[in-house]
């Protein structure tokens, strides 16, 4: 199929991409109001909050099923829908248990939606033989800091509840737009394969499922320092290097900026350098980039590394997605997906574990040498399919 018959339907991917980051950062930075609202402590709403986690991954190890039988197109349009839906529910609860059961049907969906058009984006690739798998989820990091921004600017002004309806209308409205693309064509077949239903194994072999393993634990790496940032990098800057509130709050900006940039020219860098050197380069420069983040003498150098960490992140996670997906199809990407969101789970709790034995600074160190580890893992698997990058 020329590329430009495939056009609509990357556009179309793209703005799923994007509606997952922005109704996910609209529903994130509403949490203190929700927190207020039900009258939970600290404690419980960490227990509410499970419920995304429990949902999302509960769903990640079953969409992939889901996607082989119904196929990734209409998978991603239902959890699109119970996406939309479900984050206006937050502000209609006001109890914690009930706060942690709806969170529980939003985790779910959101789960659901990340593994579905992974899986989409992963034949789409496939089918254009060009690495265009960052581009995609450079549009989920737009979405994400577009959601955040539009929820900080509107935090002041409108409740939970109309803010989050508003969430609800523009999604159903997305996905009423780019959904009728994905229901109207099928998963485009790449050229070296035959019918649909035999683009991947439908059980693949011990060598196979160990490698999606590995591409999955690559995607816990990087992961992991995303959540890490996310949750601690403001603290660091304020508590440890004495910076400004508005400084600090630049820290995860700085790093999430210059992933964003780094996935959009992702497609680029992997044509030029192929993915192996991608991600030995991407997890050594990330390494490099955490320890002048954590160890600098000074906020400003701090940002420095924030940002260079983030550069050499970019591409990982949607490296690993890919190449799970192109071994072992959608069951590949859940794989993958849910190790990966494993490890943005793992992040936050274990460099506050971490800080509580050492120190902050020692603690966010650990963000290091798992980028390490993905370099590492990137060039021991070199030469495991076709002998080729």
């Amino acid at each position: 199929m020329p590329d430009r018959d495939l056009t609509p339907l990357r556009i179309a991917l793209t703005a799923f991409f994007a509606l997952d980051g922005f109704v996910f950062a609209g529903w994130v930075v509403r949490i203190p109001a929700i927190k207020e609202q039900t009258g939970a402590s600290a404690g419980a709403l960490g227990l509410a909050l499970l419920g995304v986690s429990a949902g999302a991954v509960i769903t990640m190890t079953l969409t992939g099923r889901l996607c082989r039988r119904f196929g990734s197109h209409p998978v991603t349009v239902v959890c699109a829908i119970l996406l939309s839906l479900s984050v206006a529910l937050p502000p209609l609860t006001h109890s914690v248990t009930a706060l942690g059961l709806v969170l529980l049907v939003f985790g779910a969906a959101y789960g659901g939606i990340n593994v579905a058009f992974n899986s989409a984006a992963v034949d789409l690739v496939a089918a254009l033989r060009r690495p265009v798998m960052p581009q995609f989820h450079a549009a989920f990091s737009l979405g994400g800091m577009a959601g955040a921004t539009l929820g900080g600017l509107v935090a002041g002004h409108l409740s939970p509840t109309v803010h989050l309806l508003g969430l609800t209308v523009t999604g159903l409205l997305v996905t009423a737009v780019a959904g009728r693309t994905l229901l109207r064509q099928e998963p485009p077949a790449p050229p070296d394969r035959v019918a649909p239903g035999e683009r991947t194994p439908h059980r693949p072999n011990a060598r196979t499922r160990g490698l999606v393993t590995v591409f999955g634990l690559i995607a816990l790496c990087t992961a992991y320092g995303e959540g890490a940032l996310a949750d601690w990098g403001a603290l660091h800057l304020q508590q440890d290097l004495h910076a400004h509130a508005g400084v600090a709050a630049a820290g995860y900006a700085c790093f999430a900026l210059a992933m964003t940039g780094g996935r959009l020219g992702g497609a680029a860098v992997l044509q030029r350098f192929g993915r192996v050197r991608t991600v030995v380069a991407g997890g050594a420069t990330a390494a490099s980039g955490m320890l002048l983040g954590s160890l600098a003498p000074s906020a400003w150098a701090a940002l420095l590394g924030f940002a260079v960490t983030g550069l050499g992140l970019a591409n990982l996670f949607p490296v690993a997605v890919e190449r799970a997906g192109a071994l072992a199809g959608p069951g590949g990407v859940a794989i993958a997906s849910t190790l990966g969101y494993g490890g943005m789970l793992l992040g936050p709790p274990a460099i506050g574990f971490l800080a509580d034995l050492y120190s902050l600074p020692t603690a966010l160190t650990s963000v290091a040498a798992l980028a390490a580890v993905a370099s590492a893992i990137g060039y021991a698997t070199r030469r495991t399919e076709d002998g080729r990058p």
